[in-house]
């Protein structure tokens, strides 16, 4: 396997993935992208049945279908970088794959909460293979801009996944019973481990790979761990990530219970989904001028402002349906503008320990984020108060957490000289 030689002005001069062409790489990427999009989105308007049939007494229960999931693959995403490092992407990925199928399977069946919760814990570790190795195996074949070109066309996949999941999800249960979704999301990682088995070659070759050391692992996350703006940013991210997953946990409830949209549930989350989508492609056009921290903060203060305002009007018991998405949308577009800069805050003091810091990164803003989210959503009582609460709460914890990182210091550009 050779690497690719990277140009300023033509394209790649030798395929880096053999057996695999360009589009059906990005193509193979996209897909493994999905996995994890699909798993979370997928079964939030079969929520309500899945309940029934697991005989869930208390509603609020329901939501351990999702927060179970972001556990598993929050934790795993620790081991499978190291794992990869070690034995090479594709085994790795395969056994993740192998792993998702059949955790799929197991939570199509299950018969108790217990059972379906145990499930999504192994469905959830599964998946974190394909979120770990989709970014590792781009980065063996490409870098620079043709790895820039490559992220970017899976992002779009990337983007529209959690937009149209729930509608896949709402048609498989106006088709069949609720069991067909995971059935659905094991036959696509069936079909996804049969091409990767197939097509997709080894792209970490063996004079490049390393053993194993707890010490060296421990040292790299110490390194991570100990830096005020890795750290920091990390953490930011989490309580941000906290407000994403309150909302995930709540949006069947609120939607359906609160609003009364029935079946309409899944066009409205859509079109809020978008607005993260619409950020996204604001923020590629100008971080590079205005500054990620500039951009990031901003956007940060914007999204507590919202949630303050959104907390506000339910508090007083104002809320419509119109009011709920408007500023829903809102926070969403902030957002996505918050997400990518903290991350890319977050990786760039560590960049010696890239791989490791991605998952520490990956591993501690979606367990924290998760357990806020699943707090949040359990406090729902019939209204968007506790949710729209819980926004400007976190909202709030970020903002202090980069004060603090900051040294009090906000809006500086990236670029500026660093603080003692």
């Amino acid at each position: 396997m050779t690497n690719l030689v990277e140009t300023a002005d033509v394209e790649p001069r030798r395929v880096p993935h053999p057996g695999m062409g360009f589009r059906e790489f990005v193509g193979f990427v996209a897909a493994l992208m999905a996995i994890n999009a699909l798993a979370i989105d997928a079964m939030l308007p079969a929520l309500p049945q899945i309940g029934d049939a697991l005989g869930v007494v208390e509603e609020n229960q329901r939501q351990l279908v999702i927060t179970s999931y972001l556990l598993g693959f929050g934790v795993a995403q620790l081991f499978y970088g190291p794992l990869s490092d070690r034995f090479g992407r594709r085994p790795v990925l395969l056994f993740g794959l192998v792993v998702y199928v059949l955790a799929s399977g197991a939570a199509a069946f299950a018969t108790s909460l217990d059972q379906m919760i145990w499930a999504r814990v192994v469905q959830g570790i599964g998946s974190a293979a394909t979120r770990v190795l989709a970014v590792s195996i781009v980065r063996d074949c490409y870098s620079g801009r043709h790895m820039a070109r490559v992220m970017s066309f899976a992002f779009i996949v990337f983007i529209a996944v959690p937009v149209i999941a729930p509608s896949v999800g709402q048609a498989i249960v106006l088709l069949a019973p609720w069991e067909w979704i995971f059935l659905v999301l094991g036959l696509f990682g069936f079909a996804v481990a049969i091409w990767s088995l197939a097509r997709l070659p080894e792209t970490l070759p063996p004079e490049r790979r390393t053993p194993i050391s707890v010490a060296s692992v421990l040292g790299a996350f110490r390194i991570v761990a100990t830096n005020r703006a890795a750290l920091g940013y990390t953490l930011a991210s989490a309580a941000i990530l906290g407000a994403l997953f309150g909302f995930i946990n709540s949006a069947q409830q609120i939607f359906v219970e609160v609003f009364g949209t029935g079946s309409a549930f899944p066009l409205i989350f859509a079109g809020i989904a978008l607005f993260i989508a619409v950020s996204s492609l604001v923020n590629a056009r100008i971080v590079e001028r205005v500054g990620m921290r500039r951009v990031s903060h901003t956007a940060m203060f914007g999204f507590t402002a919202f949630a303050a305002l959104h907390a506000a009007i339910a508090w007083s018991g104002h809320e419509s349906l119109a009011v709920f998405v408007v500023l829903q949308a809102a926070m969403m577009f902030c957002f996505g503008l918050i997400m990518s800069n903290f991350s890319s805050m977050a990786m760039d003091p560590v960049g010696r320990v890239a791989g490791t810091a991605a998952s520490f990164q990956g591993f501690v803003t979606t367990v924290i984020g998760a357990l806020l989210g699943f707090y949040i959503g359990q406090h729902y009582d019939g209204t968007a108060v506790p949710l729209t609460l819980g926004y400007a709460g976190l909202g709030a914890l970020s903002i202090a957490i980069v004060l603090v990182t900051e040294r009090g210091s906000l809006f500086e550009p990236v670029n500026a000289a660093p603080r003692p």
